[in-house]
């Protein structure tokens, strides 16, 4: 099995800045992508950004490109998010997931086998 532990969020205020950082444990090997989804109050969870683990490649939602970025550390398993210039619209539960298909970077929730508890991201007006 694989274990995914979320960390990093918080309150911050708009135009404010957060990292996000999700290590993963157990078979790790079995991982080729990892994503981060957030889900809103009343809203469905949807696609952040995702980083294939081999090849680096990445993926980000519309909604977050030029302000959000995704990296990895291999060696110690895990993926960040940097998110700089955040809005209220931001605000969300934060998921870290991972994938073990090793095409590219998926981002229907669904296609992901893994999840973290998610941790709590809240941009003030």
């Amino acid at each position: 099995q694989v274990q995914l532990v979320e960390s990093g969020g918080g309150l911050v205020q708009t135009g404010g800045s957060l990292r996000l950082s999700c290590a993963a444990s157990g078979r790790t090997f079995s991982i080729a992508a990892m994503g981060w989804f957030r889900q809103a109050p009343g809203k469905e969870r949807e696609f952040v950004a995702g980083v294939n683990w081999s090849s680096g490649s990445t993926r980000y939602a519309d909604s977050v490109k030029g302000r959000f970025t995704i990296s990895r550390d291999n060696p110690k398993n895990t993926v960040y998010l940097q998110m700089n210039s955040l809005k209220p619209e931001d605000t969300a539960v934060y998921y870290c997931a991972g994938d073990r298909n090793p095409f590219g970077v998926r981002t229907w929730s669904l296609n992901y086998d893994y999840w973290g508890q998610g941790t709590q991201v809240t941009v003030s007006s």
